[in-house]
């Protein structure tokens, strides 16, 4: 489910970013804003599915932190068409509510 979020298949769809994340669910992304549901589905819809850069993710690690809920961390390394590149590591909460498991937060720090 968090690779799917890597595609621009699911960030282009409203319908999937609705289903995978939360309600309630907050971002505090690589530069430091923090984005609440609605503004995440706002900027990924508008991203442009050509114009995305190519994101590598590596060494998943999940932990289980209660009965129906995970963090999941990982490292992700973004390449730009100008063959510049950016690393981060990323850390998730998934809960499941019964039905279904959601993003209920996620944050993606840079690496220097």
């Amino acid at each position: 489910m968090e690779e799917s979020l890597h595609r621009a298949e699911t960030r282009g769809s409203r319908a999937a970013l609705e289903t995978l994340l939360a309600e309630g669910f907050v971002e505090i992304g690589a530069s430091g804003s923090v984005y609440d549901r609605t503004a995440i589905i706002q900027l990924l819809l508008a991203e442009e599915a050509g114009g995305l850069s190519q994101l590598r993710s590596a060494n998943y690690v999940l932990r289980p932190i209660s009965d129906d809920a995970v963090l999941l961390t990982y490292e992700t390394e973004r390449l730009f068409a100008d063959g510049s590149a950016r690393s981060a590591l990323r850390s998730s909460i998934w809960k499941h509510d019964g039905t279904a498991w959601r993003m209920f937060f996620h944050q993606g720090t840079v690496r220097a």
